[in-house]
């Protein structure tokens, strides 16, 4: 198998995936802009309200707006690394044994699948930072913008992980029904574990030295808290290891269920 062979069905299945989100403009617009918009605002609104009644200027040792800036930022970065919708395409192919389609493919399932959520995630990104790049600009806040580039290979560097997370929680598709029920479980738990419903600096001794050290916090909390000066280089370098054996964990667990799936898998339909 040449190079050229494997970027170009890659490039391809990418640009399915951009095609197919840009065919419903309406849709695009509230999932990459409208939909984080409000929740951002109501977000804010609330910290702002529990800073302002509990009369406070610094909580666990950061400023208001270091707070603020953090919750700006953290919603819009969460949608980003978010792969509900893709993990739920994936259930439903196992489910409904539409997967024989895929595996007829010049493609292998998980390449398919991850060139789609990178093309669509690459597509959305600076339209999904445009609220808060604008906010930033016009507010005082703590964002470092030299610090945007690490910030932004973090994050995409974590893409990888959460979407070997999403294969693997999948994979449980060829053993049980109901599996988008665990889908959703697992989603929620992100939200928390992530950082993208509070910075997880928060989170009291010795439990806050152990959600940090899992690759979940780089989802949010690791790329937000280094751009907005919560955390250093040297913290950021950690989120990248933590990442790179998250996926390597993910990987070995996500190989064995496929592989065992397919032995007990019998397709019925397309």
């Amino acid at each position: 198998m040449s190079f050229a062979s494997f970027w170009n069905r890659n490039i391809g299945a990418a640009r399915l995936a951009i095609l197919s989100h840009l065919e419903y403009r309406i849709d695009f617009f509230v999932d990459a802009i409208v939909q984080p918009t409000l929740s951002t605002g109501i977000e804010l609104a609330m910290w702002a309200s529990i800073l302002t009644v509990g009369g406070l200027t610094q909580l666990n040792g950061f400023s208001r707006a270091s707070y603020l800036s953090y919750i700006l930022w953290a919603l819009f970065v969460g949608r980003v690394s978010a792969n509900w919708a893709y993990e739920m395409e994936m259930d439903e192919e196992i489910e409904s044994g539409t997967i024989n389609a895929i595996l007829l493919r010049p493609i292998s399932f998980y390449e398919y699948y991850l060139s789609q959520f990178l093309g669509y995630k690459i597509s959305t990104l600076f339209i999904s930072f445009a609220c808060p790049m604008i906010v930033t600009l016009v507010f005082p806040t703590t964002v470092i913008w030299s610090r945007f580039p690490g910030m932004l290979a973090l994050l995409f560097f974590y893409l990888f992980f959460v979407h070997t997370l999403s294969f693997c929680v999948s994979c449980l598709g060829f053993f049980i029904t109901r599996v988008k029920g665990i889908t959703g479980m697992k989603n929620m738990a992100l939200w928390v574990l992530t950082g993208e419903s509070f910075p997880l600096d928060l989170i009291p001794e010795p439990y806050k030295a152990y959600v940090l050290h899992l690759p979940f916090a780089s989802g949010v909390y690791f790329p937000v808290a280094y751009l907005t000066g919560r955390v250093g280089a040297e913290e950021l370098m950690q989120a990248f290891v933590s990442v790179a054996v998250g996926i390597v964990v993910v990987s070995i667990f996500a190989w064995l269920m496929w592989r065992r799936g397919l032995r007990e898998y019998s397709g019925i339909g397309a």
